[in-house]
């Protein structure tokens, strides 16, 4: 699909429906744009009352045109733009912008089904729209501003590596705004509204195939198809381009608010965490975020590690950035020896050598200390990454050396360095050699942290296929697996369950205790609970005939007495280990399987510790989710205590979710608990229950 969308980036003639003379309306700005930006294709305006519009003829409709145009901007409103919709597709028009509103992003079911109406037509003869609600689409690489943002007046546009794909109009246009106030030239700035047939993920997808590309940023406010997202990230690891996005609707209000602005579905947030995290995407929190690091991604630095080196001429910045990058997660590493001796031979003798490298005052009297000390540093094994800061200089200060030193640092090491330079007399030497600069320690560290950690990422990411879309959701009707089923089934998948037997009848239950060795826990098996435990249909610690078959008994009445059909009753071993978890997984109408893992037992939905994952994964990827958790330090032991043995309950989460992946039919399910203990074989699931559609009856 992606591929039709090339007609919409870079089309070789394009229509506006509704053209207008004044460059003030939507239906004029367009043609404005298309004339000012050096569109080399054909422009055909449409407009039945006029003969010329901004000294361009005039057509009265699309059936006028002698071809069809690649591309047709809907500059109408109302039922006059779905009617051009629908001459788009029957004259065989690839891609229409749609610019008018009032569709899918009102509360009204009659517009939102009147947009799922015009889609349906226009994809049925090969049209793709962008739209409703549509700002429209600027690709400045090509001239082709299909737009009618006002920014492009006020900030003159200027070609350049990042791309901007957005479902927001506004938010299509604020990052270039903040990138061109920063000099950087900037290709793509598109919107894409309501999302009705082209998604902002699947636009997005076309745009990180762009050669010219070195950043890609993206305005989520709902990931409709993850999918075409997942390719988007393939294409862009493939190409080595990073991708950050700003995905808002982090909470309630957030998500209402969005679903009120493009009538987008919301994403559960964690969710979204975890897929932009699997696929290599860096997550903004907000505008400023999304493209405080620009400058570091385009000087095509590839950090190696997170030691980060700090010099100044003040302490105070030395201090900060060292608190800084605490905070961030980067390690101010001692330099070596050999290089602390030889940047005391420089240095005064009050110098602080150790990292941070606080050169003190004595810069004011000699400038050259920068260029005495910068190559020392550059030959220091111990350093990924450099921050310089210089807080304060002026009349006495050499500061365009600065400038050129550090950038000759820069270029002899191959690692990234962040300026702090708030007074712009300093920083202007540092930023016209192309050296990032910023006003304060935090925001240059939290950029640098950024660009580390998602380069850390991408990493991680690399070789992941991006998954199918989710299969359509079923007609069949959710049936509940019993315990003994659901067990079995997991067993089958190689998830270690605790020995048990399901009885029909109580010397049954008793032939399996004596089997299994007491004491035994026994419990009521339906088809029907969910939940035993409210139900009084849980007895541990049962030992000898006459309590085994009162247990036993005691589950059948339970259920009877609650009204549903029993399936039998489980007799299972009592297992002992250190700690409760849980192991579940659902099917996401969007994400498709997703699967829990993290801390278990009775108050799992009381006190939550989990992390959600996206299969396929490792277990290696198991390990570091639980890593993030509050159980985090138990696992590896405390106070003398031995290490979980978690290698198993590893292997049993990616069992599961190649489970939920190979098995489409499952629903959800939950082991709740699945003990782990000090040894391998103390890891069991004790419980599980599973629901799906149109699994087979027992």
């Amino acid at each position: 699909m992606t591929a039709s969308l090339q007609a919409a980036l870079d089309p070789s003639a394009i229509a506006v429906i509704g053209a207008s003379e004044n460059p003030d309306k939507i239906g004029g700005r367009p043609l404005l744009y298309l004339s000012r930006f050096g569109f080399r294709g054909e422009v055909w305006p449409v407009n039945p009352r006029r003969d010329e519009v901004q000294g361009r003829r005039t057509v009265p409709h699309l059936s006028a045109l002698s071809r069809a145009p690649d591309l047709a901007i809907i500059a109408v409103p109302g039922e006059a733009a779905v009617a051009a919709l629908d001459e788009c597709a029957e004259i065989g028009v690839k891609v229409a912008i749609m610019m008018a509103s009032g569709f899918g992003e009102t509360a009204d079911p009659e517009a939102k089904a009147a947009e799922r109406a015009m889609v349906a037509r226009a994809r049925a003869r090969g049209l793709r729209m962008i739209g409703p609600n549509s700002q429209g689409l600027a690709n400045f690489g090509t001239g082709a501003v299909a737009s009618f943002s006002s920014m492009f007046l006020e900030v003159e546009p200027q070609d350049g590596p990042v791309g901007i794909v957005s479902q927001s109009g506004a938010m299509s246009v604020v990052p270039y705004g903040l990138l061109r106030g920063r000099g950087i030239g900037v290709r793509h700035a598109h919107a894409t509204g309501n999302d009705a047939d082209v998604t902002v993920c699947e636009l997005a997808a076309a745009v990180a195939a762009d050669p010219g590309l070195r950043l890609l940023l993206l305005y989520l406010e709902s990931i409709p198809d993850p999918h075409h997202l997942a390719q988007a990230a393939a294409i862009a690891r493939d190409r080595g381009l990073p991708i950050v996005a700003l995905k808002a609707g982090r909470t309630a209000a957030g998500q209402a608010a969005a679903r009120s602005h493009t009538g987008a579905l919301a994403n559960e947030d964690r969710l979204v965490d975890a897929f932009l995290e699997q696929h290599g995407i860096w997550r903004a929190q907000d505008t400023t975020d999304l493209v405080a690091a620009a400058e570091l991604y385009l000087k095509g630095w590839r950090p190696e590690g997170r030691r980060m080196v700090a010099i100044s001429n003040s302490g105070a910045t030395c201090v900060m950035a060292a608190d800084a990058a605490s905070t961030a997660g980067l390690d101010l590493a001692p330099l070596g020896d050999e290089t602390q001796a030889r940047l005391r031979a420089i240095l005064p003798s009050f110098a602080a050598t150790r990292n941070p490298v606080d050169i003190t005052a004595a810069l004011m009297t000699n400038s050259a200390l920068f260029s005495q000390i910068l190559p020392v540093i550059a030959e220091d094994p111990s350093a990924d990454a450099f921050l310089v800061g210089v807080p304060v200089a002026g009349r006495a200060y050499a500061v365009d050396d600065f400038g050129r030193d550090t950038a000759a640092f820069a270029a002899a090491t191959g690692k990234p360095v962040v300026i702090v330079a708030p007074q712009e007399l300093v920083a202007a030497p540092f930023r016209s050699r192309g050296l990032p600069v910023f006003s304060g320690e935090g925001e240059a560290v939290r950029a640098l942290h950024q660009f580390i950690a998602h380069h850390e990422r991408i990493a991680a990411a690399g070789g992941r296929p991006p998954p199918p879309a989710p299969p359509p959701p079923s007609e069949a009707a959710l049936r509940l697996l019993d315990e003994a089923e659901s067990l079995a089934l997991l067993a089958r998948a190689g998830v270690p369950v605790v020995r048990h037997r399901r009885c029909r009848t109580a010397d049954e239950a008793v032939a399996a205790a004596e089997t299994i060795g007491g004491p035994v826990a026994v419990k009521g098996c339906s088809a029907e609970v969910a939940h035993k435990s409210e139900l009084g249909l849980v007895h541990l610690g049962v030992s000898g005939e006459e309590a085994v078959r009162a247990a036993f008994e005691a589950c059948r009445a339970g259920l009877a007495k609650a009204g549903h059909a029993p399936t039998g009753v489980i007799v299972a071993a009592m297992a002992r280990g250190r700690r409760e978890l849980v192991l579940g997984a659902h099917r996401d109408p969007f994400f498709g399987p997703v699967v829990v893992v993290g801390d278990g037992g009775t108050y799992v939905e009381a006190m939550p510790d989990v992390a959600l994952l996206l299969p396929p994964f490792t277990q290696a990827e198991v390990r570091r989710a639980l890593g993030r958790l509050r159980i985090a330090p138990l696992i590896a032991g405390v106070r003398g205590e031995a290490p979980w043995a978690i290698e198993p309950y590893l292997a049993a989460a990616v069992a599961v979710g190649e489970l939920m992946t190979m098995e489409p039919r499952i629903a959800s399910l939950d082991v709740n608990p699945m003990l782990v203990g000090t040894e391998p074989g103390d890891c069991l699931a004790l419980d599980a229950v599973v629901f799906g559609d149109g699994l087979p009856s027992p």
